[in-house]
């Protein structure tokens, strides 16, 4: 039966206003998308005000349901829920809908408008979070209980999120893992900026979803019957082992009598006649942004009820759990002793760097409750297997392990929910060249500033006998262009330890590159904290510096060897992190690099972006070739000839 305490004509009401905002939203702003808020409007309503578990007082509650638009263009349609339901979206933000500086952007964006679980917009990729968050929810709730932790992640996806490869990456391992307390809806309009889904595709959605252990239900014309919509929801909330696939057949614009049904209607297709149009039919007062007082209020007094008796509720029952370390650990402050449990490894000592990260992984496990580690297929080759981990699965939901299996860009996206879900610190590894297959989920992180560690090994032209196709040269310019993603490179195993502790505490992204083979210890790891550091012993006037990063560090010590033997001094500099290093302040900054020394750059790919470091560049600005790593380094120029060449070449001397 229907739980809603509205009367039937403000549910009708209700519909009708969040149409209008749908259509008024982007005609003021002259931009955006209409037909599909449109033709969602009832299932949103229904959703916030009769089956979603949420807080409108307290958007940031931990055992809230969590919803997520994948579908993001139709974010409209969100912040018209936001405000209606009582968060603190104005009814002057939707008004600047779209605007410089806005509470209301034109894809929704996770911290930057309350309410907004995570950044959506580019297709497949919300779909994908709430497999990461469906998983971060079982994982708590096997640690702390149902007492603590029981929500549901709804999802909204359109025909062009199942498109997009990384839902099926997704859609697979989360029927695989049983995420039965994940619903996606499917807002079946058949309708894409072109025209008609006939055009590209003649997919059978729902079998494909049943195909990968779903549980599917086809629920026809009912997206004008809100009670029907309810009871499916209601439905789909009883757990069975499956996620849960709803299809429902909706109309685009509707009830536009200009554009329903039409592929225009998914772009700006309303003009302000269109709008008058369609409201008249709704029976609405033809005025921008129609809030009647009487609705809102009765919508907030209802949601904020419901949501306070959960609320109270879940206090009530939870506060055991809460009051455990693990708790706090988890949803707190990362602890601080993970600097301190790290391992540290001699002077010379020869240790791949990928085995490095293994090592402070396992030293940190216990210290760290909400830690989940995983990999694209590549766990061992990876370092991102934790020892007293086991696996996660369908009958293990306990598993802190997570075998993501060829899936990077799911990984990736999966990975971004797990963060944002909160609770969670995800470790996921693949080789650093498949970093373009996961690029979509990278950048979304450092956009919503989300704490992911990103583990990408095997990161040069040293991986080897593989050849170009598995040689990365241009990814580590990319990832530093990337603002928001904290890009860390270790010299060797001590630098590795340290990044990782820093990343722990680090306030969004970390990226680690780290090497196939064993590296030279030759650091005390402490430049991953500033950025940058000296190696070895300090000369306060040197003739020129060299700076390197990961492998190729101990080969600038090398060739600072072989140069001392011809009376030059000159100074190796680690630069594991441009973005941190820059961050720094300029006396520690000139004190590490001082203005007018010569200075030469060394790095085992392309030089692009070294010209803000160094005077000189030794670096490679080709793809690579199959041999074994060591003469492909050295045929590609990486080694301490072409490095004390480019240094006499800087200082102006004949070699």
């Amino acid at each position: 039966m229907p739980t809603s305490s509205l009367t039937p004509d403000q549910d009708q009401l209700a519909v009708s206003v969040i149409r209008g905002l749908a259509m008024d939203g982007p005609l003021a702003a002259n931009s955006g998308h209409q037909g599909t808020a449109m033709a969602l409007a009832p299932l949103a309503h229904v959703l916030y005000s009769r089956v979603m578990r949420y807080d409108p007082a307290d958007p940031s509650w931990i055992d809230r349901d969590r919803f997520i638009l994948s579908a993001g263009h139709a974010s409209i349609l969100q912040y018209a829920m936001l405000h209606l339901s009582g968060t603190s979206l104005s009814a002057d933000d939707l008004r600047a809908f779209r605007q410089w500086g806005s509470a209301t952007p034109g894809h929704p964006e996770a911290g930057h408008t309350p309410g907004v679980e995570v950044t959506t917009g580019p297709l497949g990729q919300g779909f994908a979070n709430a497999v990461g968050m469906a998983i971060a929810e079982r994982l708590l709730r096997e640690q702390f209980g149902a007492d603590a932790i029981d929500h549901h992640t709804w999802v909204i996806a359109g025909d062009g999120c199942l498109m997009e490869g990384v839902s099926h990456e997704a859609a697979s391992l989360a029927g695989h893992l049983g995420l039965d307390r994940l619903v996606c809806v499917f807002d079946d309009n058949r309708i894409t900026i072109d025209g008609g889904t006939g055009l590209a595709t003649s997919d059978d959605v729902a079998g494909r979803f049943r195909s990968y252990r779903w549980d599917v239900v086809e629920l026809g014309e009912i997206g004008e019957d809100l009670d029907a919509i309810e009871n499916a929801l209601a439905t789909a909330r009883t757990p069975n082992g499956k996620p849960r696939l709803l299809v429902l057949r909706t109309h685009i614009g509707f009830p536009s009598p200009d554009h329903t049904d039409s592929h225009a209607a998914h772009g700006l297709a309303f003009s302000a006649e269109d709008v008058t149009r369609t409201k008249a039919v709704m029976g609405i007062p033809d005025e921008p942004f129609y809030l009647p007082s009487d609705l809102v209020d009765a919508y907030r007094s209802l949601t904020n009820a419901r949501g306070t008796e959960a609320h109270l509720a879940w206090e009530s029952l939870s506060s055991s759990a809460r009051l455990r370390s693990e708790w706090n650990a988890s949803f707190g402050d990362p602890p601080s002793a993970v600097a301190d449990a790290m391992p540290n490894w001699d002077l010379g000592a020869k240790v791949a760097t990928r085995k490095a990260i293994q090592a402070a992984l396992d030293a940190s496990a216990d210290l760290l409750p909400g830690l989940v580690s995983g990999s694209a297929d590549l766990t061992g080759n990876t370092g991102t297997k934790v020892a007293s981990f086991s696996g996660q699965s369908a009958s293990n939901g306990d598993g802190h392990q997570v075998y993501y299996g060829i899936r990077e860009h799911g990984m990736g996206s999966a990975m971004v929910g797990m963060a944002l879900h909160g609770g969670i610190l995800p470790v996921g590894g693949t080789f650093f060249v498949f970093v373009d297959y996961m690029r979509p989920p990278v950048r979304l992180a450092a956009l919503s500033g989300a704490r992911v560690v990103f583990v990408f090994t095997h990161d040069s032209v040293a991986v080897g006998e593989d050849g170009p196709t598995h040689q990365p040269v241009e990814q580590l310019a990319g990832l530093r262009s990337m603002p928001g993603l904290h890009v860390v490179r270790p010299a060797d195993a001590n630098e590795t330890a340290v990044a990782w502790a820093d990343a722990v505490t680090h306030d969004g992204p970390t990226a680690l590159v780290l090497s196939r083979q064993d590296v030279r210890v030759v650091t005390d790891g402490t430049a991953a904290i500033t950025g940058a550091g000296i190696v070895g012993e300090v000369d306060d006037n040197p003739d020129a510096i060299i700076i390197g990063t990961g492998s190729e560090v101990a080969l600038c010590v090398d060739a600072a060897e072989a140069l001392k033997s011809s009376g030059r001094s000159v100074r190796v500099v680690s630069m594991p992190s441009w973005d941190r290093f820059r961050a720094q302040p300029a006396e520690l900054r000139y004190s590490i690099l001082p203005p007018g020394v010569p200075t030469v750059s060394v790095e085992a790919g392309s030089t692009f972006g070294w010209h803000e470091w160094s005077d000189r560049q030794v670096g490679i600005d080709r793809f690579g070739a199959s041999a074994p790593g060591d003469i492909a380094l050295d045929r590609l120029g990486i080694n301490v000839d072409a490095v004390v060449a480019a240094v006499h070449d800087v200082l102006g001397v004949a070699s």
